[in-house]
């Protein structure tokens, strides 16, 4: 007997073209040699960044709202999204919870030191702001299972970077729409030679190894029936013959 304990991907479901390019595949993607890894990494990086700093740096309407051309942060997501995209922390979820968590996490905290009595005594706590602010992020990110590095930094900035204090609750959708794009480009040249994401919310159970049940040759299983009745009647002989 032969069992196995195999989960398809739902991807699997929808149209090749279409789930090639959300990282579903049929069969392992071969290793591709590390000077290609090296070639898409730095056009992944390279394209990423520059899309985020085209959006927010040339549109009128960011501009506007003072929001920076690029929240630091999204460079060290470049190296996980990029780079590392088979490691844990470079998933999507991990990409868009962490930075999210860490995002709001920070403004709140942010908030509630902006009700002290003085902006200079605010000024004085920034590095309290910031520490605290990461740290819950942090906590956060392990209990939800989105932990992402460089959304250490995204917590952290809203207390110290003063364009983006400024900037308030519209940071929040400022983050959303950063990982968003990040996701997407990295979609599209991850997956032109290689595999990105390996999950989208949590990776795949291991496939269970067959489990293969041995039957005794008929022969064995009679001697050993007949080999216990004996046995039985043996013990029962010897009992009628002591009453």
């Amino acid at each position: 007997m032969v069992s196995t304990s195999l989960r398809p991907s739902n991807l699997a479901r929808l149209p090749r073209w279409i789930s090639h390019w959300l990282g579903y595949r049929a069969s392992p993607a071969p290793k591709r040699p590390d000077y290609i890894i090296w070639i898409w990494s730095f056009i992944g990086a390279f394209g990423g960044l520059s899309i985020l700093q085209a959006i927010f740096g040339q549109s009128h309407y960011f501009i506007q709202r003072n929001v920076p051309s690029i929240v630091a942060s999204y460079g060290a997501s470049a190296v996980l999204c990029y780079g590392a995209i088979e490691a844990p922390l470079a998933q999507p979820r991990a990409l868009l919870g962490g930075h999210f968590i860490s995002a709001l996490t920070g403004v709140c905290i942010t908030k509630l030191f902006g009700l002290l009595p003085t902006e200079q005594r605010l000024d004085q706590l920034r590095w309290l702001a910031g520490s605290l602010s990461s740290a819950t992020a942090i906590v956060l990110m392990q209990m939800t299972s989105t932990t992402h590095p460089p959304a250490g930094a995204t917590a952290l900035i809203a207390a110290v970077d003063p364009e983006i204090y400024v900037m308030g609750w519209y940071y929040l959708p400022v983050v959303l729409l950063s990982s968003t794009i990040v996701l997407v480009s990295a979609l599209i040249v991850n997956n032109i030679q290689r595999r990105y994401p390996v999950f989208w919310f949590a990776p795949s159970p291991p496939a269970v190894a067959p489990t293969v049940v041995k039957s005794e040759p008929p022969t064995l299983a009679g001697e050993r029936d007949a080999s216990i009745n004996d046995v039985e009647k043996g013990i029962v002989g010897t009992l009628a013959s002591a009453d």
